[in-house]
């Protein structure tokens, strides 16, 4: 028994464009009533991320919002909100006009859009990506935040 429903094989309930245009969200039904969620994503060239170690690997929305979705919690309202913050990410690192950004640059572009989106989601991604270790830390971050 195949649990990934087929595409070809479902209607679309509704479409969405994102307040960005650049992505369609389409909620889909399979023929067997299993309901999905599809994007569709204008294709750009390839973004780079050059880890810590040294490795290159293809920039990866879904790692992206794995890792918002995973630290930030449901301080985000939907994964409708989750893919604009990775669309948001990807847009501040590709405005650079390099093809390859660092994995730092990636984690303070989504510091730079939680910012502006929600507080509480900020400081925790933010505990999460700089690797908090005491309450020091945790304060620091917020005398930063109240003095913008």
């Amino acid at each position: 028994m195949c649990l990934t429903p087929r595409i070809g094989d479902s209607k679309v309930l509704e479409s969405r464009e994102t307040d960005d245009g650049t992505t369609i969200r389409r909620r889909r039904v399979s023929a067997d009533g299993h309901r999905f969620t599809t994007y569709e994503r204008i294709e750009l060239p390839q973004l780079y991320v050059r880890k810590r170690s040294g490795n290159r690997e293809v920039f990866d929305r879904d790692k992206l919002a794995t890792a918002v979705k995973r630290s930030v919690g449901k301080f985000l309202g939907s994964e409708l909100e989750v893919e604009e913050v990775v669309g948001d990410v990807e847009k501040l690192l590709r405005r650079a006009g390099d093809d390859e950004v660092t994995s730092m640059q990636v984690g303070n572009a989504a510091l730079d859009v939680l910012a502006e989106r929600n507080e509480v989601a900020y400081v925790r991604f933010a505990s999460v990506f700089l690797d908090f270790t005491t309450l020091d830390d945790f304060e620091r971050i917020l005398r930063e935040r109240r003095t913008r």
